[in-house]
Formats: structure tokens, C-alpha cells, sequence
């Protein structure tokens, strides 16, 4: 009697068990640290995709490039043995050529035109070329407005970033941009940042704040100047051959949830700048912010060559411009 009723409970634990499972749980991975702003937003994603479905899908997320580097995971997505990351839009530009157009020097001054680029037709048609490489985008989250970090001196001109080893991410743009200012740019994953920085492998690197804050470049770094160089998006994509998979409805609520959390993720950003700032200061790094004017003249042909390489650039660009007056 004692046998059967023990068989009995087992098969019963292995019901429910069964029955708690989700009908689809997604692979989520990302390069940022689990007290990144990002983290955040996607925890709440995670959960509010959890309590919409009724346990019918769940994300898993993956932090700190534990996965492998964006690079490794954008071609995880590409071969649909990884179902979706948050990719930045260097990498992902890789994939739709059209935006790096977001990050040419000195386009946005704020957030509010960025927002108004991203959430219109121009932006949409961006990523569109994704589909090419078994990806498709459901979301512009954040990553933000860039600052550049130093152990050298405070930027305050174009001549301040001469010969100054400063680390991007793999980012053509990026390279460009730095390289017309007479500084020494080479990308490195993110996750190996933190070290290079501290065993001067660069002399600095550049990010927006809350990066800075959240890996404790203060730590490593002496100087932050608010350069607002440029702009870049990190993004929600998925693989097709994931996406595929899933029915309607699910595919609607991954959308939806994404673009209440990618608004999340945006607000966060804006609103703790100034408080990270003041807390990366408190902390010792000496902050200034100088006039861009010699800047944006000094990579003015960052612009040209983009124009040259890209026959479709020079109209898009116009377009985006006009977006842009129309914020207020």
C-alpha cells in the first residue's frame, strides 16, 4: 500500500510539474551587468510577459555577455540556436547597414529628437534589412547619449583626444569618428572593459552615464567629459526561426511588452542622469562640459564619407532632420 501511494505521489509531482510548465520559454541574452538600468527593465518584462500569458511564456535572461560577446550572440540569433538579445546598434548595424545613420556625429542634441526618429517611419525602415540575416527587431530600447572617460586630461577640445588610446564598441562610426578627432580607437568586448581600463591597456573609453555608473568606471577613470558625441540604441531582437515559433497571440504580447518596457528603460535613463552624474562626481571623477562647436566642425567629414560610401544616406539624413525640427 505504502509502494503504491508513493507511486502515486510521484506520478502526481511529475503532473504538476508538467502542468506549471511554460508553453514556450525564451533564451534572452545581454551584455550589460545585472544592476545596469537595462537589467531592470527586462526583469520587469520578463515578469509582466510571465503574468499576461498566465505562465504560458517565460524569458530567461542571461547578463554580462555569459552568453558569449554581442558579436557571438547576434550570430547565435543568425543560426536561431539563440532566441533573442538586446543588440546594440553597432553590432546590429552589421545586419541593417541603414542604422548607423543614428550614429553620426552631433545629429541629436536631446533625447526627445532621438525618440521622435526612432518611433517614426524613418526609424522602422532602418532594421529592416534584419530579415536578411533570420532577425527581426520588436523594439528600440536605450543605451544612450555618449560621454567620453579618461586618465589623462579633461576633453574640452578636439586636440584634448590627440594620440589618447580610447576603447569603442564594434562600431564603424564610432572608429570614424574618433580617429578624425587624432585619437587611437580600437573596439574590445565590454565585458573585458573594466580591466583594459584599469591596467591602462586605454587611456579611456566612451559611454553613456549610466554605463559609466553601473560598471564603476569611476574606479578606473579620472575624467568624464559630456561630449554627446553620439547616439546609440540597443535593441530587442529575435531570431526568426524563435519568432516563428510562436502563435499570434504571443508574438503580440512580446511586442506590446517590449514597448512598455523599452519606454521604461528610456525614461530611466533620462531621469538618472543627473543623479549618476553627481554620484560618479562624489565619487572623484572631475566632470566637465565643453562647447561641441569644434567638434562637430572637426568631423564634418565623418558626414562626407558616409554620404560617398551609402547613396541612400545623405536623403535619409534629411529626413531625420526634419523630424528633428519638429520637436519642440
Amino acid at each position: 500500500m505504502k509502494k503504491l501511494f508513493a507511486t502515486l505521489l510521484v506520478a502526481l509531482m511529475v503532473l504538476s510539474t508538467a502542468a506549471l510548465a511554460a508553453d514556450y520559454t525564451i533564451k534572452l541574452g545581454h551584455s550589460d551587468t545585472v544592476q545596469n538600468l537595462l537589467h531592470v527593465s527586462l526583469e520587469n518584462f520578463a515578469a509582466y510577459v510571465s503574468e499576461q500569458s498566465e505562465g504560458r511564456v517565460e524569458v530567461d535572461l542571461y547578463a554580462a555577455e555569459s552568453l558569449g560577446s554581442n558579436a557571438e550572440m547576434s550570430e547565435m540569433l543568425m543560426m536561431g540556436t539563440l532566441d533573442a538579445m538586446m543588440l546594440p546598434q553597432g553590432q546590429e548595424a552589421v545586419y541593417a547597414p541603414k542604422l548607423n545613420i543614428l550614429g553620426m556625429p552631433f545629429l541629436f542634441s536631446n533625447y526627445y529628437e532621438v525618440y521622435a526618429v526612432l518611433d517614426s517611419e524613418v526609424g522602422a525602415s532602418l532594421v529592416e534589412d534584419l530579415a536578411n540575416y533570420n532577425m527581426i527587431q520588436i523594439a528600440y530600447w536605450e543605451n544612450g547619449l555618449r560621454q567620453v572617460t579618461n586618465n589623462v586630461r579633461p576633453i574640452e577640445n578636439p586636440s584634448d583626444l590627440q594620440g589618447l588610446k580610447i576603447r569603442t564598441p564594434e562600431d564603424a562610426v564610432t572608429l570614424a569618428i574618433f580617429n578624425t578627432l587624432g585619437a587611437s580607437p580600437s573596439p574590445l568586448a565590454f565585458s573585458e572593459l573594466y580591466l583594459a581600463l584599469q591596467q591602462g591597456t586605454f587611456d579611456g573609453q566612451e559611454n553613456p552615464v549610466s554605463n559609466i555608473h553601473a560598471n564603476n568606471f569611476q574606479d578606473v577613470q579620472r575624467y568624464l567629459s559630456f561630449t554627446n558625441h553620439k547616439y546609440e540604441c540597443k535593441n530587442m531582437v529575435f531570431s526568426l526561426t524563435s519568432w516563428n515559433r510562436y502563435p499570434e497571440d504571443v508574438q503580440q504580447l512580446l511586442i506590446d511588452a517590449a514597448k512598455i518596457y523599452g519606454q521604461e528603460h528610456r525614461d530611466a535613463i533620462r531621469n538618472s542622469a543627473d543623479q549618476m552624474t553627481a554620484e560618479l562626481e562624489a565619487a572623484g571623477m572631475q566632470v566637465n562640459y565643453p562647447d561641441t562647436t569644434a567638434f562637430q566642425e572637426a568631423t564634418a567629414s565623418v558626414y562626407d564619407d558616409f554620404y560617398a560610401a551609402n547613396d541612400w544616406a545623405e536623403e535619409t539624413v534629411a529626413q531625420i532632420r526634419a523630424i528633428i525640427e519638429t520637436v519642440e
